[in-house]
């Protein structure tokens, strides 16, 4: 599988930025929820810093952390910032990963209870997501429990994805909202809009 792309830290922070103020104000980043990072290169990532409002990001909220979690200068990463180097140590072909609090995938989550994944099949959007070709096709994406332990979530995440027989794009946590991720941030930030219609869908459908 090729390498995601890599990029320098500048670019990277005022790409976060935007795509952090995008998804505010599409009501998926509400207060300070959710957190954005993008891989630098294959030691580390780009994240957002904890606690910032996502609707009035700058370059100046981001930080640079290795693939362990730990911050490359000052200031305080994301919580849940070893949920996204877990996913750049699982696959050297994620280069992008964001996790948001959107309505419709934080409620389907808490309705999917006692469900171990969401599948999705039949839908023409579907297509959406990297490397699917046709409707018919299922794509799974699991859900967990939500915990404030984050460093054995990413544990349980990393040992899940490798079993899973298929691509996977994302996972729901439940009452949480979703991490989805992509070879780079467009691809990233298309996967999320298919996943939030999607999961609107489902809602509908229940």
């Amino acid at each position: 599988m090729t390498s995601a792309p890599v990029t320098d830290f500048p670019s990277a922070a005022a790409a976060l930025a935007a795509a952090g103020r995008d998804l505010h104000g599409r009501g998926w980043l509400p207060a300070t929820s959710g957190n954005l990072s993008l891989r630098l290169d294959a030691g580390g990532c780009a994240i957002t810093a904890s606690g910032r409002d996502k609707g009035r990001l700058t370059q100046a909220d981001m930080l640079r952390v290795d693939l362990d979690g730990v911050p490359q200068g000052p200031g305080r990463p994301s919580a849940e910032t070893l949920l996204h180097t877990g996913l750049y140590r699982w696959s050297e072909a994620i280069g992008a990963v964001l996790h948001t609090h959107g309505p419709a995938t934080t409620v389907l989550g808490l309705r999917l209870t006692g469900r171990d994944r969401l599948e999705l099949a039949g839908y023409e959007l579907l297509k959406a997501f990297a490397g699917v070709q046709t409707h018919d096709t299922r794509i799974v994406f699991p859900i967990f429990d939500n915990t404030q332990d984050i460093a054995a979530l990413a544990e349980e995440v990393t040992a899940v994805l490798e079993g899973l027989p298929t691509p996977c794009y994302g996972y729901l946590i439940r009452g949480h909202g979703t991490y989805v991720w992509g070879r780079d941030l467009e691809e990233a930030m298309r996967h999320l809009e298919a996943l939030e219609y999607l999961a609107g869908c489902e809602l509908a459908l229940r």
